[in-house]
């Protein structure tokens, strides 16, 4: 099968071959630069990842002689395997890789961050897949990016505070950056983390109509995680928007929230209800 067609295609309805198509382009030196980039981006879907996949973007990533660009992909591609297996190892009875390879992707993407002759662009993405699987190396190292005046260091800190707790003060001054792309990170993992003092700026962005789409889908997002059985009057204002991934969004949101009060132990009072 083409790339091109794997591209096209939905993972779920690749073919038994898919993997051996990526695994042909990324080993192809003389493979257009683009289509090396998808090969890799594509390989890390848990529907072909496997060992053999997976040496060959640990190759990548330790050959200098590759793109920065393309050993960025390859760790990237990288970061989902590692969540599945932090999450769910001790619940997979057939693991999709040995915990042994786990071990060497975590190592080796501790070690290319920490390497300061690895290309900066390269060490940023090697923290932000390997942070899919929490260390204990992290938090030092996501404060050291916090801290850098660089906004693209900056950037990979606060999208790093997603999966690594500890970082609440940092989050609800990022929600204040000028800065697009951290903004919205900060929102991400304001929601995930529920931190409570987010929550005005999280309500006043989904209640705006200046908010722009991505922004405003993770503000939804955010208000399950702040409050969730206040999030139901704020939702309920989108339901009816125009954009339909808005809308389904927030009907979505709406269910979730629901599913949270009736699961959870909050007090049965006039304020907490979900409207």
């Amino acid at each position: 099968m083409k790339l091109k067609t794997l591209l096209d295609t939905p993972p779920w309805d690749w073919p038994a071959d898919a993997g051996k198509t990526l695994l042909e382009v990324l080993t192809d030196a003389q493979a257009k630069a683009d289509d090396r980039l998808a090969a890799a981006e594509l390989a890390g879907d848990i529907v072909v990842i496997n060992d053999e996949l997976i040496d060959t973007l640990l190759t990548i990533l330790h050959d200098n002689e590759e793109s920065a660009a393309l050993r960025s992909q390859a760790a990237i591609a990288l970061g989902p395997l590692l969540e599945e297996m932090d999450t769910r190892l001790d619940d997979l009875d057939d693991p999709v890789i040995t915990e042994s390879k786990f071990e060497q992707i975590k190592d080796a993407l501790e070690q290319l961050h920490l390497d300061g002759e690895t290309p900066e662009d390269v060490r940023r993405s090697a923290l932000e897949a390997s942070v899919r699987a929490q260390q204990a190396w992290h938090e030092d190292a996501i404060r050291d990016a916090y801290s850098n005046d660089d906004g693209l260091w900056q950037l990979t800190a606060v999208f790093c505070m997603r999966y690594v707790r500890g970082f609440d003060e940092q989050i609800l001054q990022a929600l204040d950056s000028n800065n697009a792309a951290i903004h919205f990170e900060a929102v991400a993992a304001a929601g995930v983390h529920e931190i409570d003092a987010a929550w005005s700026h999280v309500t006043a962005l989904a209640s705006s109509e200046k908010t722009e789409k991505p922004l405003l889908l993770a503000a939804i997002d955010a208000l399950i995680g702040i409050r969730p059985r206040q999030a139901g009057e704020v939702l309920g204002n989108l339901l009816d928007a125009r954009d339909e991934d808005i809308s389904d969004a927030a009907s979505e949101a709406l269910a979730i929230a629901e599913a949270i009060v009736e699961d959870s132990d909050y007090d049965n009072d006039e304020d907490a209800t979900i409207h």
